[in-house]
C-alpha cells in the first residue's frame, strides 16, 4: 500500500465515526510507504483524542510508533495507548505495547490496537448531548 492510501483510510475512519466533531490531523509523508499522523480528533462531548502514529505501509501496517491518548471533557486522562518503551520493569507480556486505564499510574498490557478500534471505545465511552 501507498502511505498516501492509507492516509486517506485514516481520514475515512474519522469521518465514518458518529461522534467525532472534527478534527485537525497532520500527515507528513517520509518514503511512498512510510510516514506520520500527529493530531487531535474533537467529540460531541468535548473529549479530545490526541494521536501520534509513524507507519511503515509496505508490505503490512506496521505502527512504529503510536500514541492514543483520550481525555475526557474533564480535561483527566481517560486512557493511553502506546509502544513507549518506559515500562520494562513491570514485565508486561505485551511489553512494549501497553494502556495506561483510567490514569498514568495504572498500566496494564495491551495488544496494540488499530485507530478504528480506538474510536469504537471512545463511541461507547462519549454522552451523546
Amino acid at each position: 500500500m501507498r502511505i498516501e492510501d492509507y492516509f486517506e483510510r485514516v481520514r475515512q475512519t474519522f469521518d465514518a465515526c458518529l461522534v467525532v466533531e472534527s478534527f485537525n490531523v497532520a500527515y507528513d509523508k517520509r518514503g511512498s510507504h512510510e510516514g506520520f499522523i500527529q493530531g487531535q480528533v474533537y467529540f460531541v462531548d468535548g473529549s479530545i483524542l490526541h494521536l501520534r502514529e509513524y507507519v511503515d505501509v509496505e508490505t503490512t501496517l506496521d505502527r512504529l510508533t503510536y500514541v492514543y491518548q483520550y481525555m475526557a471533557p474533564t480535561g483527566q486522562l481517560a486512557f493511553r495507548y502506546d509502544n513507549t518503551g518506559h515500562h520494562k520493569k513491570l514485565e508486561l507480556r505485551t511489553y512494549p505495547h501497553h494502556k495506561h486505564a483510567g490514569g498514568e499510574e495504572n498500566v496494564v498490557e495491551s495488544t496494540a490496537p488499530e485507530l478504528a478500534a480506538v474510536l469504537r471505545e471512545i463511541e461507547a465511552l462519549v454522552q451523546l448531548p
